[in-house]
């Protein structure tokens, strides 16, 4: 058809929306033809009635006016065979359902842009303008090593001429030859065995200032030949990082080194490397700390105590470098933290050095301080440990250390102590003892001895003293002395003394059952102060005897003198209620702690345990000499008061008849010795029961 038509559109056109001029001026590539204007937008007719035909138009042309009274004809197809109108679109859309088959997935009538041809790009930029402008400074190199072209960058970088970088050996101006394996990588890398090589160099400005660098080293492509060299300047990155180190490797309040560098140097000090090819092979530390710093904190403030520290400092760093004029390095100085300071001497000459550097330290710091307008006096002890570097560790060695400080200050603080290996031992043994007391009580690892009492007049066993024995499977069998200390510490003495207390009375029934005939024996068992605060005594003997059935008058608690002299309040209680029940209350070691005597009216105490100190006075080696008369005065003293106050007296570690002759002529009532018996089991015992009179060392094995 030509001209317009006047026919209805499908329905699928019908249901098109209308496409605004926005929409059509946004579209790529859409250009309006029009006379010296922009086009006149495009408008499309309201839908026809649905059913009628209609044929498709490429070309839409504008809808001229309607005549008056006469409507409006909507849509009109441009006529194919007259002249373009310059109004009309010159082809920048199209109808997507014009040229194609419909997609049922695609909206109906949507309105294709066309894409317009794309502009020429311009062309690339020269290579060589690049690397000359370039703010990385860079070089080309040949497979030969030599420079063949640098740009101002590295020239401005190493402060040289850029005309002298030509023709020069790129290894020497940025330092890749100063290391073997750097060096063989960088060769590598020009035969084409290797694809990057990076690295970090110092190297030194012509104006005199150092430089830190990172090179790059890269290969061009093969038609180039070469490699590229880039430096890049990372003097401030560096100098940031060591800044930063420095603050995380030393302690703000006194700028000494901090734990963290001391490890780091201590754990270098003793690498084989260190000492392997040079040096003594020794190694040395001295380990400080303040006496009563944390008072000067309570009392003067954290202020003040930190103007302390920075101080003792001072006063330190100076020791170690007068130390450092007469030897081969200053030791180096740290503060671990708190008042805690340290002294590393790497290369040390022996224990002398070591010593005569102590001791300066500690007259360094006795001197009185001066700070904000008050003077302090302070002291110090230091541990000092010297040994062979080989075969110690960092931790090894801090623990020697601090172990050896910790007998400075038990010793009595303001001195030094050299590190002891046999006083370590016994240390180390002590720790290990401790750690399995209370699990050896559960296994039954424990057992008792007994030694007879014996009297002085009949020289019958009138009663026996229950002795615990450990039975350890590593050290063997061990006496009281080397762990009843320690299980005083840990508060194992509770459980370990109520099951003492039990298995003597048990067994003390046993013998009274076993010898009707022969007169009882009573049994006596040492009891700890700890016992008497941390549990209810009163209540383990009463459930003790009770469930034993052993009468309260065999039963004899023996207490050091320190524990009863001077009791008040709970303890003078429980003894009090032990000697109502009728418990027999023994002071052990009597003569040799407060020995006041006022006390002995007060207490509810039955028998005296004379310290064995006053019987070996009696024992003479030579026979020809004459006898000091003191000892025999004091004890016959003690004997004649306890009697006067109603108490019975024991003679401990009686060894010899001439001792048992001398205490039965004084008036002392019973015995205990070697001379009688050492320590022996149970049954032994029942065998003396039957003897009427305790030959010497009858009992002794």
């Amino acid at each position: 058809m030509s001209g317009t038509s006047e026919g209805l559109t499908p329905a699928t056109e019908l249901n098109r929306p209308v496409v605004t001029e926005s929409e059509i001026l946004a579209s790529p590539g859409a250009e309006f033809a029009g006379r010296g204007g922009p086009a006149e937008p495009v408008e499309f007719a309201e839908p026809a009635e649905s059913g009628e035909p209609v044929e498709s138009a490429e070309r839409f042309e504008p809808v001229e006016p309607a005549e008056p009274g006469e409507p409006a004809d909507p849509v009109r197809l441009a006529d194919p065979v007259r002249p373009a109108d310059p109004v009309r679109l010159a082809d920048p859309v199209r109808l997507a359902d014009s040229v194609r088959p419909a997609d049922p997935l695609r909206p109906a009538g949507l309105v294709e842009p066309v894409e317009s041809p794309s502009p020429r790009s311009p062309a690339p930029p020269s290579y060589r303008s690049v690397f000359t402008a370039a703010p990385l400074a860079m070089a080309v190199v040949d497979r030969e090593g030599m420079v063949t072209g640098a740009n101002a960058a590295l020239a401005d970088l190493l402060g040289r001429d850029q005309d002298t970088l030509t023709g020069a050996v790129a290894a020497d101006l940025v330092d890749l030859a100063s290391d073997a394996r750097t060096w063989h990588a960088y060769r590598e890398l020009l035969r084409g065995r290797r694809a990057r090589l990076r690295c970090t160099r110092r190297l030194k400005h012509p104006e005199g200032h150092a430089l830190w660098v990172r090179v790059t080293v890269a290969p061009l492509p093969p038609d180039d030949g070469g490699v590229l060299v880039s430096v890049a300047d990372i003097s401030d990155h560096r100098a940031l990082q060591a800044r930063l180190r420095h603050l995380r490797m030393h302690d703000p309040v006194t700028r000494l080194p901090n734990r963290t560098l001391f490890f780091e140097r201590l754990t270098t000090a003793l690498e084989a490397e260190s000492y392997a090819e040079s040096g003594t092979g020794r190694i040395g530390l001295c380990y400080l700390d303040l006496d009563g710093f944390k008072a000067v904190n309570d009392t003067l403030g954290h202020r003040v105590g930190d103007q302390l520290l920075a101080a003792v400092a001072e006063r330190l760093t100076r020791c170690a470098q007068d130390a450092g004029r007469t030897r081969a390095g200053i030791p180096l100085v740290a503060r671990l933290g708190g008042d805690e300071f340290a002294l590393l001497v790497e290369d040390s000459t022996g224990t002398e050095q070591l010593a005569d550097l102590a001791e300066s330290l500690l007259d360094a710091i006795q001197e009185p301080f001066d700070l904000s307008g008050r003077r302090l006096k302070v002291s110090a002890s230091i541990g000092v440990v010297e040994r062979h570097a080989a075969g110690t560790t960092p931790t090894a060695l801090m623990q020697a250390a601090d172990t050896t400080l910790y007998w400075a200050k038990a010793d009595g603080k303001a001195r030094w102590t050299l590190f002891d290996p046999e006083r370590n031992a016994s240390r180390v043994t002590r720790q290990a003892l401790a750690s399995s007391l209370r699990p050896a009580i559960d296994r039954g690892e424990f057992a008792l001895e007994y030694q007879p009492l014996v009297g002085m007049d009949d020289d019958r066993v009138h009663g026996v003293e229950a002795l615990i024995r450990w039975h350890h499977p590593r050290f063997g069998t061990l006496t009281p002395n080397r762990f009843i200390s320690l299980a005083e510490e840990d508060g194992s003495i509770v459980p370990l003394g109520r099951w003492v207390l039990r298995t003597a009375c048990r067994q003390a029934r046993a013998w009274q059952t076993q010898h009707p005939d022969e007169p009882p024996i009573f049994v006596s068992v040492n009891v700890a102060v700890r016992q008497v605060w941390d549990s209810d005594l009163v209540a383990d003997v009463a459930d003790t005897l009770e469930e034993t059935g052993l009468p309260p008058h065999l039963l004899q608690l023996e207490l050091t003198e320190s524990a009863v002299m001077g009791s008040s309040g709970r303890p003078l209680q429980v003894l009090e209620a032990l000697s109502d029940m009728g418990v027999r209350i023994a002071i052990d070691d009597f003569g040799t702690g407060y020995s006041n005597l006022a006390y002995l009216s007060r207490l509810p105490v039955s028998v005296l345990k004379l310290d064995g100190s006053f019987v070996r006075g009696f024992q003479i080696e030579d026979r020809t000499a004459k006898a000091s008369p003191a000892d025999e005065v004091i004890v016959e003293a003690m004997v004649q008061l306890a009697h006067r106050l109603g108490l019975t007296v024991t003679a401990e570690c009686v060894e010899t008849s001439a001792q048992a002759t001398r205490l039965r002529r004084i008036g002392c009532d019973t015995g205990q010795g070697w001379l009688y018996s050492r320590p022996v089991p149970p049954d032994r015992i029942s065998e003396l029961l039957g003897t009427p009179e305790v030959q010497a060392g009858v009992g002794n094995p």
